[in-house]
């Protein structure tokens, strides 16, 4: 067993010697990974060692998407970890195939079955097909890995000669990676955008996972348009038929947290109230601001500038509340100062409608002291502006007051 084949490398993982050499792995150091092939290498093939370490090493990156129990006993391929779905999102869109009734999902281009898997835990019956046969196989071993093979079946097929006809919805998740890189254009994903909203047509319900920065105007008629962030970050934006035409929604995680869109205007700008709320990624993406800014009784600080400003504090998940207690016209030596002032040495530093990189900013002001403070390079009503302030821990109404603002 000199070299292997991918194929042939994984079924070896799965053999007694190799299923006892990657739970020897289990907690193995990388740092440590020539003396450890080493010492392995003198009872077992070589190729065998070194799939085992692989995995192993894609298992400890995949514990942040699935968490250390799963991916512990999960397989992987370099592409699925970094492809496939985090499982806190794979169970959010599960949760929301069983609130609809739906029993069955064709899982089109599922990868090594994170979706599936969620899917299944869910109760739902799944078809999970890919067309690469080592990922296919991973998906299966995964199914059996974590007691749900009897819900999920995998095959190894183009998606586009699967029929679909008898399950209940379609989930598709198409390939947004190339040779060169992401791929930003919907038709050009694999298989194209418009082949999988005709799968998704076909079928009662459905929900096709896409890039978060589709464009609104690529959003098909009569789908729902979904992104969701978890922690903070934008994960993905989901397509749904079946559900609310023509609707925006942005989902939170952990909660979830849903909001939807209510067709509002443009917030109104207005001055600059005590409280900044940064919205979450996820509501940005989703136009659903002035939602947000209806919600806390709040403006927009600048008509380009997707920040919301109140004179009085609302608790609220879809956006970030930050007391402002300085505002300052664009200007290195007074921001130092007022830093200085301050005794900041735990400087955050955000930015939006500002071409001054953060990194740069501090390395200006080099920030001394036991205190922290924010820092938002922005526009204030069209002019550059510097706001200091500070997170909201705990969210109450009420609160109002005046923000201090130095002469220039």
């Amino acid at each position: 067993m000199n070299d292997l084949d991918p194929l042939a490398a994984f079924s070896a993982l799965r053999t007694e010697e190799g299923s006892a050499l990657l739970s020897s792995l289990a907690s193995y150091d990388p740092a440590d990974e020539l003396a450890v092939a080493t010492r392995l290498r003198r009872d077992h093939p070589a190729a065998l060692v070194s799939a085992a370490l692989g995995q192993a090493r894609l298992r400890q990156r995949a514990a942040a998407k699935f968490g250390a129990e799963d991916a512990g006993r999960m397989f992987f391929t370099p592409n699925g970890v970094e492809q496939s779905t985090r499982r806190t999102v794979a169970e959010h869109r599960a949760a929301r195939f069983a609130a609809l009734g739906v029993r069955s999902v064709a899982d089109l281009c599922g990868g090594i079955g994170g979706d599936a898997l969620a899917l299944a835990r869910a109760g739902i019956a799944v078809l999970a097909v890919d067309r690469d046969p080592l990922t296919a196989e991973t998906a299966r071993a995964n199914a059996a890995a974590l007691g749900l093979a009897d819900l999920i079946e995998v095959r190894c097929a183009d998606v586009t000669d699967v029929d679909t006809s008898g399950c209940d919805a379609v989930f598709v998740d198409p390939a947004r990676r190339g040779g060169r890189g992401r791929i930003f254009d919907p038709e050009a994903y694999s298989p194209p955008l418009s082949w999988a909203v005709g799968a998704a047509r076909a079928r009662p319900h459905a929900a096709l996972k896409v890039a978060p920065g589709i464009p609104h105007e690529a959003v098909p008629e009569g789908a729902e348009a979904e992104w969701i962030s978890d922690g903070g970050d934008v994960k993905e934006a989901v397509l749904w038929f079946g559900t609310s035409p023509g609707t925006n929604r942005a989902t939170l995680l952990p909660g979830p947290h849903t909001l939807t869109g209510r067709g509002l205007p443009d917030p109104a700008v207005r001055p600059l109230g005590r409280y900044l709320y940064e919205p979450d990624g996820a509501v940005i993406r989703s136009h659903l601001v002035a939602e947000v800014a209806q919600e806390v009784a709040g403006g927009l600080i600048d008509a380009s500038i997707a920040y919301i400003t109140s004179d009085t504090l609302h608790p609220t998940p879809f956006a970030t509340a930050y007391e402002i207690t300085d505002e300052l016209p664009f200007g290195v030596k007074k921001l130092k100062a007022l830093l200085r002032e301050r005794r900041v040495g735990n400087l955050t530093v955000k930015k939006r409608g500002s071409a001054v990189e953060p990194e740069e900013l501090r390395r200006r002001v080099k920030p001394q002291g036991p205190e922290a403070a924010t820092v938002f390079l922005t526009r204030v009503e069209g002019a550059p502006a510097m706001l200091v302030g500070r997170p909201v821990r705990a969210a109450g109404p009420g609160a109002s007051g005046p923000v201090d603002r130095p002469a220039p």
